[in-house]
């Protein structure tokens, strides 16, 4: 029999001022963010596993803002001005992380980031080519930089590809560790004085007098304002958000010796990725090879995406190489018919900032900072 609700847990333990559902990096930095403002808020979030367990630390740790081709699909969908803007929030989204956290506290480094092409790509990898300036202009005043795309065809034999014949390089893509970052901002948030109940999955909430009550399996939360940051997962709590849920398997090798990779690497329009980590390799994508299947808040694989991540390591990055995959796993991801990010108040004190569209890592903090504003509004 489930024990009764003491006095003290019902005041302390489940009555808040804002409670918070999803404890990734959109979900801590709005929960940071409304402590910053109104320190005195009484905060909480709710997790529904024993750490965030959507994409926050499960992704690749790319600190990117989009590859050329990935940019040339993106301006088609929003417009040169629309794109400007979404480049620009990505970048100051990634320098606001670094200066919420520390580049150590999430180790920051900045070894550049590279787009490959084989011969069979000759016709994307013209059209990329010829984008190049284009682009630099574009950005120039984002970035400060004149140039931050160029032809990198040198590097090639550098990091050991084979059958790679072009190579574009963004000098300011750089990698983090992704486990690290979510450590650091759990520890900011503690440190707030933010509570988080892990292990607690949200079934379902309803207006009450004061605010809104928050079922869980083991009991109800009270709540003045509600806000949701479960990315894809907020479709079962609200089924009629532009949401898609995105799976993305990824695979780690044990470590290679000699390896000669070093930076962050995209492929095929963005639906491959992978970069050096501890002397491995990690490398993932494959969606695009299976839409529908993809389409999932399912945690797991597929044989085709998997068999297409081992071909892409043996014939391409690790060629001849023997090597061993030592983990692998899936992260979920959220998209929709806009590429950016929802933001807004859904109804009577409910609010929601989902959707990072695979770039939580550059603007996650920012989409938590805009919608803990938007709720200070409504306070």
């Amino acid at each position: 029999m489930t024990p009764a609700i003491a006095y003290w847990e019902k005041l302390h333990f489940l009555n808040f001022d804002v409670l918070i559902i999803g404890s990734g990096i959109v979900g801590l930095s709005a929960a940071i963010a409304l402590k910053e403002k109104q320190p005195a808020l009484n905060i909480a979030v709710l997790e529904r596993g024993l750490i965030p367990s959507g994409a926050s630390t499960k992704n690749a740790g790319f600190a990117c803002f989009g590859s050329v081709s990935e940019l040339i699909e993106q301006e088609k969908s929003c417009g040169t001005d629309g794109l400007h803007q979404l480049i620009e929030s990505r970048w100051k989204g990634l320098l606001k992380l670094r200066r919420l956290l520390g580049d150590e506290a999430i180790a920051y480094e900045d070894y550049g980031g590279y787009e490959l092409f084989r011969p069979a790509e000759k016709e994307l990898s013209s059209v990329c080519l010829s984008k190049i300036s284009y682009f630099n202009a574009l950005i120039k005043d984002i970035v400060s930089e004149p140039d931050t795309f160029r032809t990198a065809n040198h590097q090639i034999a550098d990091f050991g590809f084979n059958g790679v014949d072009t190579l574009i390089v963004n000098e300011y893509e750089a990698q983090i560790d992704s486990g690290r970052m979510m450590r650091a901002m759990l520890k900011k948030a503690g440190e707030a004085g933010i509570l988080i109940f892990n292990n607690c999955k949200v079934t379902s909430f309803e207006q009450s007098d004061t605010g809104y009550t928050v079922c869980t399996a083991d009991g109800n939360f009270a709540c003045r304002k509600l806000l949701l940051c479960t990315n894809a997962f907020a479709k079962e709590l609200v089924p009629e958000l532009d949401i898609v849920p995105g799976r993305g398997q990824v695979i780690v090798t044990r470590p290679v010796p000699g390896l000669k990779l070093k930076g962050t690497f995209h492929y095929d329009k963005g639906y491959y990725y992978f970069r050096n980590v501890d002397n491995r390799v990690l490398l993932g994508g494959g969606r695009h090879l299976d839409f529908a299947a993809e389409q999932t808040t399912e945690f797991g694989s597929t044989a085709v995406v998997q068999n297409a991540l081992l071909n892409l390591l043996n014939e391409v990055i690790l060629p001849g190489a023997a090597f061993e995959i030592e983990q692998s796993w899936s992260g979920i991801m959220a998209f929709g018919n806009s590429i950016t990010p929802i933001v807004k108040e859904l109804g009577n004190g409910v609010f929601c900032a989902l959707r990072c569209n695979g770039m939580g890592i550059a603007i996650g903090n920012q989409t938590g900072c805009d919608a803990a504003e938007l709720l200070l509004k409504k306070m």
